[in-house]
């Protein structure tokens, strides 16, 4: 085979192989892709066909191992959070319109409001800080917190004076 032949091979497959890594999880075909098109470079050079390989599997091992920390990295964020609407389990809301007992009022849950019942069908007062238990639909089920334990900026009433609205913006610049 001659120089020129295996390059467009290798060059082939390492196209091939970067194309085939976006449907397959955890950075294991981009390395080998990469490698494949170092090693037709070498080739297009006019190295020999088994230098050429002897340059794709070094290249890909190297390529590999300095891409595993990244790897991991990103793996492991998408363990850590929530995607979609299930990142706000556990997150800690501060309720601006009165949940009644078996019915459902709104929360805000950092910059966003969201339609929210309590989880155990009891009353929970405007103002009050709640934790979301469980996301259903466009709905969340909430847990009110310790008395007098709110966020700040919350719509909690100041002892003698209307309910405060928080900031637009959530406070937060």
């Amino acid at each position: 085979m001659e120089p020129v032949d295996a390059a467009v091979v290798f060059l082939v497959l390492g196209l091939g192989l970067s194309a085939a890594e976006i449907v397959a999880p955890g950075l294991v075909l981009l390395p080998f892709g990469l490698g494949a098109v170092v090693a037709s470079l070498t080739g297009f050079v006019g190295a020999d066909p088994v230098v050429q390989a002897i340059v794709f599997i070094v290249a890909s091992l190297g390529i590999f191992l300095a891409l595993r920390p990244v790897a991991r990295r990103l793996n492991q964020s998408d363990q850590d959070e929530g995607i979609g609407a299930r990142r706000l389990v556990g997150a800690r809301a501060t309720v601006l319109e009165a949940i009644p007992a078996n019915d459902s009022g709104m929360v805000r849950i950092d910059r966003e409001q969201w339609r929210a019942e309590s989880i155990d069908d009891a009353a929970i007062p405007a103002g009050t800080s709640v934790t979301v238990a469980e996301v259903r639909g466009t709905r969340v089920l909430v847990t009110a917190e310790s008395p007098g334990h709110s966020l700040p900026g919350s719509a909690t009433p100041p002892p003698d004076g209307p309910p405060t609205r928080p900031p637009v913006d959530g406070g937060q610049q």
